[in-house]
């Protein structure tokens, strides 16, 4: 069995502790999975180019087998996955934002979505108060990208600031197939 390696992308701003992706990075450390949670370059007013290739770097490095991604990290996905020679074990999207320009971000946009998102397994996950996309939106774009989705309840952009200091769904989920190939 290949050695589970996490690669965590924030999105605009970062994902500092009480985040979940904060949380996440810490439960996966004392469980002795090997994690990598980057800080971006000036995370509060990034530039797609200087994110692609910080992103380019960190996997030629740390060669993930799992990335998950949080809001503008979506994009920067969306945006460097098919120049990646790259096949993941999993890849978590969560609170991907809609196709219209962040003035903090405007590099980012338009996006076009990939053809192949180099993960055998895929889940993406919004909420229905999401202020940077509908339900709507979220659901034509699982759609379009053709993944399964999880749909939390007023879970906001799912950060620290709307109550997610821990989503223990994503660790439960990151670990699901390590259970059940122990189980085999």
């Amino acid at each position: 069995m290949k050695e589970k390696r996490v690669l965590i992308l924030h999105g605009l701003g970062g994902s500092d502790f009480p985040h979940w992706q904060a949380n996440l990075a810490r439960d996966l450390i004392e469980q002795n999975t090997p994690v990598s949670f980057p800080t971006l370059p000036n995370r509060d007013n990034p530039d797609l180019n200087e994110w692609k290739e910080f992103l380019k770097k960190e996997i030629e490095h740390f060669k993930p087998t799992i990335v998950v991604c949080h809001s503008l990290a979506n994009l920067l996905w969306f945006h460097t996955c098919e120049e990646l020679d790259i096949k993941l074990d999993k890849l978590m999207l969560v609170a991907p934002v809609r196709d219209k320009v962040l003035d903090d971000a405007p590099t980012f946009f338009p996006y076009s979505l990939p053809k192949d998102l180099k993960s055998v397994e895929v889940i993406m996950a919004t909420s229905t108060n999401d202020p940077y996309i509908t339900v709507e939106e979220a659901i034509r774009l699982s759609s379009k990208i053709r993944v399964g989705m999880k749909i939390l309840e007023d879970a906001g952009h799912i950060n620290a600031a709307s109550g997610y200091g821990k989503l223990d769904c994503a660790l439960e989920w990151l670990n699901r197939v390590d259970e059940c190939e122990e189980n085999r």
